[in-house]
């Protein structure tokens, strides 16, 4: 008898084991996928602002066609983006046209000094920021899932319920080493 409750009692703790780990990965996922929403969250507001902004500097740089348009293209192909790495790659180069539509309005000074694009232009600065923000949040939460995953004796458990590595959202080299500014 005594061996036959050994059995049993060694059962119990593997299930509560596996059951712990699991509630774990569980917790770290949707840590992840919560995190994730808020970087959703920061791009939709940013997708939100930039037709104001084209629309502000449309009326100032009417022969600065191919930059608003480009801006635009951006915009819509990063909201389509379907795939992690697609989406990290067009917001990406939506940073990029951005960059070039702020440096085309330092070329106006009227448009500098205009109260809806300066206003247009306070409120991008701060969405980059709360982006950044959301991304390093991100980035940590996908840091610790992918430890555990990785990790014995929890790797066993996700195996078995097909966890699989998250990717970081990573920006290119050289736009981490230079934010996007639109300041003048």
């Amino acid at each position: 008898m005594s061996a036959t409750w050994i059995i049993i009692l060694i059962a119990v703790v593997v299930v509560l084991w596996v059951i712990s780990i699991f509630n774990r990965l569980v917790r770290l996922k949707n840590q992840t996928d919560e995190a994730w929403s808020d970087i959703d969250v920061q791009l939709k507001r940013r997708y939100d602002l930039i037709p104001n902004l084209i629309e502000t500097v449309k009326g100032y740089a009417t022969h600065e066609k191919s930059v608003l348009e480009d801006v635009t293209k951006a915009r819509t192909e990063a909201m389509g983006a379907k795939t992690f790495a697609d989406k990290s790659a067009k917001e990406n180069a939506l940073s990029e046209t951005l960059k070039s539509l702020f440096a085309v309005a330092e070329n106006y000074p009227n448009l500098k000094a205009n109260e809806n694009f300066a206003k247009l232009q306070d409120e991008l600065t701060d969405t980059e920021d709360k982006i950044q923000a959301a991304r390093r949040f991100y980035n940590g939460n996908v840091r610790d899932f992918n430890i555990a995953i990785e990790s014995f004796p929890s790797s066993v458990v996700a195996g078995m319920f097909h966890y699989s590595k998250r990717e970081m959202f990573q920006l290119e080299e050289k736009e981490a080493s230079e934010p996007v500014k639109v300041k003048f």
